[in-house]
């Protein structure tokens, strides 16, 4: 995690520098800037020479946040033009120059501004300032729940819908295919008899409430064979239609992988880096050495020195977990999918 701070005094300075020690010995990567003519000898190697709203501009994209050591009105106004949306924009906390208070500006749930304020101010010794109204009620966030368990949440809308039944005093219903650790805050119910609810699931054609907000944890690896020279097309029509025999979402791909001889195969790695997918490759005898059964193919044995490339390299891709779905061949592109053991932690 990579974080920018900034201060336009000395004393905010020194503060900076204190925040930077503090988040490095929990493994950030700091960075720690300054904007003041009056730093001194000091200052001269990290003053920022432009105006605070291009810097603000600059490390935007490249940070996963940003303190603001001075006004909010300075934070506000200079991360304003850059705002796009919560799901994407970095934390974005304001801690003042006398290290009083510490505040969750933006991003407080996906993007971790409300934990970054909370730490800060550990640091400090300051007065965390948080503001959501679910974290003020003690209600849960489905926002913060889906960060915490790595889902992706299909409908920011209607994540806001589950937020203000749970502040309404009405209760929000919940399913998963997959049990869960812990007790269910607050609010929710697994009884399936509200209309609004929330499914954790690898699936979107599952309905369980009229109305369904969709977590789907990133749990599958793919695994992909090919011949050499298959275009990216023909890749990606395969592996969808493998997903789609499950009824899968594409949300819920963790990463793909194959045999280490298809490491630069242009058809895998294209698609992977469309679909921003990590891709990983196995040795032949990685592969051959993995327990179970696998579809057995004496051409690909032959070609490849073991008999089976999608099913055993989603396996090991997925952490050893459960193959889901023998290989399946489209256009010369066989294809298999493997889910990895997990566990929704409330």
């Amino acid at each position: 995690m990579k974080a920018g701070i900034i201060s336009f005094s000395r004393r905010g300075f020194a503060l900076g520098e204190r925040l930077k020690e503090g988040l490095e010995r929990q493994g950030w990567q700091v960075e720690v800037y300054a904007k003041s003519r009056y730093m001194g000898d000091e200052g001269q190697k990290i003053q920022v020479k432009e105006s605070v709203g291009e810097w603000t501009g600059k490390s935007f994209s490249r940070m996963d946040a940003l303190i603001y050591v001075g006004a909010c009105g300075i934070a506000v106004r200079s991360i304003a033009p850059y705002i796009r949306h919560k799901t994407t924009d970095p934390a974005v906390t304001v801690v003042d120059e006398r290290g009083r208070f510490s505040i969750s500006l933006l991003s407080g749930h996906i993007g971790g501004g409300n934990d970054l304020a909370q730490t800060a101010a550990e640091i400090i010794g300051a007065q965390p300032v948080i503001t959501t109204a679910t974290d003020l009620n003690g209600l849960f966030a489905v926002d913060v729940f889906a960060k915490k368990n790595g889902c992706h949440i299909a409908d920011m809308k209607l994540a806001k819908e589950v937020s203000a039944q749970l502040l309404a005093g009405e209760p929000v219903g919940f399913s998963s295919d997959f049990s869960w650790e812990g007790q269910l805050p607050k609010g929710l119910t697994a009884d399936g008899g509200p209309k609004l609810g929330i499914a954790v699931t690898v699936s979107c054609k599952k309905q369980p409430f009229p109305n369904t907000l969709y977590l789907i944890p990133k749990v599958i690896a793919v695994g992909i064979g090919c011949r050499k020279g298959t275009p990216g097309a023909a890749v990606e029509a395969a592996v969808k239609s493998a997903a789609d025999s499950l009824q899968i979402s594409a949300d819920a791909f963790e990463r793909a992988a194959s045999i280490d001889l298809k490491k630069d195969e242009a058809g895998i790695v294209e698609s992977c880096k469309k679909w921003n997918l990590p891709y990983e490759t196995f040795s032949a005898g990685e592969l051959q050495a993995l327990a179970g059964t696998y579809t057995p193919s004496p051409f690909v044995k032959s070609v490849a020195g073991v008999d089976n490339v999608c099913e055993r390299s989603a396996v090991l891709a997925s952490g050893n977990g459960k193959l889901i779905l023998r290989k399946t061949v489209r256009d010369g592109v066989t294809v298999a999918l493997a889910m990895k053991a997990w566990t929704p932690v409330f």
